[in-house]
């Protein structure tokens, strides 16, 4: 091989070997967020209590935990694709709640943002060491969630978090609107460790129990 066909050789394994590294699936793992907090002057004090928050994702294939701990109490999230069941823990003031879930109630917990679409923009930003896309979405309710997005790195398991299955990359930071609070989610580490079965175990004991019809009628009530 001369010397010019070394050269074009060299080229080429760096462009495949920066496509195969660009390109990054993960299956199994944690993905941790940072939260903080804009609002007004009026709900200063709650925003204070809220920021320092973080959100944490477990994966696998086809199970999902998220956590979402503040100085408030922490809420956690678990579903299973497979069986269809899931169930809600929350923690708050010493109280500690279990709102279990079915399928239907899976779907229709998430259907505010069901089929988000997503705008994609010419912007690009770095954060926190990746190359991000911009792209913004509108709920069925009218409220704006603006992403920025790696899109070389994607998720198996979609299923944990419906806003982002028609996002073609991993969020690394992006902004919900609440009342008059706006949280702001910032990707922090990937952890690609598997995952222990027993995050995605349901509690025993501790916990009041409620069906997600339930715990719908309560906050009817109130």
């Amino acid at each position: 091989m001369n010397l010019i066909h070394k050269s074009i050789a060299a080229v080429a394994f760096l462009i495949i070997g920066q496509e195969v590294v660009a390109q990054k699936n993960i299956s199994e793992g944690l993905i941790k967020y940072s939260i903080s907090i804009e609002s007004s002057k009026t709900d200063a004090p709650l925003a204070n209590k809220l920021n320092g928050a973080t959100f944490n994702v477990y994966l696998t294939p086809t199970e999902s935990r998220t956590e979402m701990i503040s100085t408030l109490g922490t809420e956690t999230n678990v579903y299973n694709n497979n069986s269809g069941k899931g169930f809600i823990l929350k923690e708050y003031s010493g109280q500690k709640l279990m709102i279990t879930l079915n399928k239907e109630n899976w779907l229709q917990k998430n259907e505010w943002n069901n089929n988000l679409k997503f705008t994609i923009s010419n912007e690009v930003k770095s954060i926190a060491g990746y190359e991000c896309k911009k792209a913004t979405g509108i709920t069925s309710e009218g409220k704006m969630i603006t992403v920025y997005y790696a899109p070389g790195i994607t998720v198996a398991n979609k299923e944990y978090n419906n806003s982002f299955d028609n996002l073609p990359g991993l969020p690394v930071q992006f902004e919900l609107k609440s009342g008059n609070l706006v949280f702001k989610y910032q990707l922090t580490d990937i952890n690609n460790d598997p995952v222990a079965a027993s995050k995605f175990d349901t509690p025993k004991t501790g916990f009041r129990i409620m069906t997600y019809e339930e715990n719908q009628q309560l906050k009817k009530g109130n």
